[in-house]
């Protein structure tokens, strides 16, 4: 069996949003070994590096990260090959890609061999997302920090999250080919949290 660690490393001076400073982590040794071990506080934004989504991101009062299905974010999973994709994925781009009801799409697009904090990164257009809530899809994970880039209203976000579908951001799939797999996306269970920092791993047997 085959383990791809599809995780951004988490580190002061990492890839973040477009780049905002305030985005960066943050470390303190607060205590060190003279004292017997050592011991360290981070201050994370809830969307460092790979991280998922909860319907609270954009919906008052929805579902956070500690509330998710386990059951969406473990089992079959799908990449799909967009590297030929400029500027944003549409439906038509997805049209003829295997994308089934149930399925976990993950999109591996350019921004795999990006740094990962460009500001005209690949997104996922609305039409896109809409797309994948016909055909029935659990979940959608996008190789950049964010699944569309600021758009008025967040209709990606909201076309997905509001019909229970989970969104990983932040994913490292250039070495990953495409087929299926076996997807593990754990969410640290930070009670309140709209988003949190995963460790995605895939499973080839």
């Amino acid at each position: 069996m085959r383990i791809y660690d599809i995780s951004m490393p988490i580190y002061h001076g990492m890839p973040v949003y477009k780049n905002r400073a305030e985005k960066q982590p943050q470390t303190e040794i607060t205590r060190d070994y003279e004292n017997g071990v050592r011991e360290t506080r981070w201050l994370l934004d809830t969307h460092t590096g790979t991280h998922i989504d909860a319907p609270a991101h954009v919906i008052p009062g929805g579902a956070t990260t500690a509330d998710l299905d386990l059951s969406l974010l473990i089992g079959s999973c799908r990449v799909l090959d967009l590297t030929t994709v400029n500027d944003r994925i549409t439906a038509r781009d997805l049209e003829g890609q295997p994308v089934w009801s149930g399925d976990f799409i993950l999109l591996k697009t350019k921004n795999s061999w990006a740094a990962g904090n460009e500001a005209g990164f690949i997104y996922l257009e609305a039409g896109a997302a809409s797309y994948l809530v016909q055909k029935g899809v659990r979940g959608v994970g996008l190789d950049a920090l964010g699944v569309e880039r600021d758009q008025p209203g967040y209709p990606t976000h909201r076309t997905l999250l509001e019909n229970g579908i989970v969104i990983i951001e932040g994913l490292r799939l250039k070495g990953v080919p495409p087929g299926v797999y076996h997807i593990l996306a754990l969410p640290l269970p930070i009670l309140g949290a709209e988003a949190a920092p995963a460790r995605v791993v895939l499973l080839e047997r």
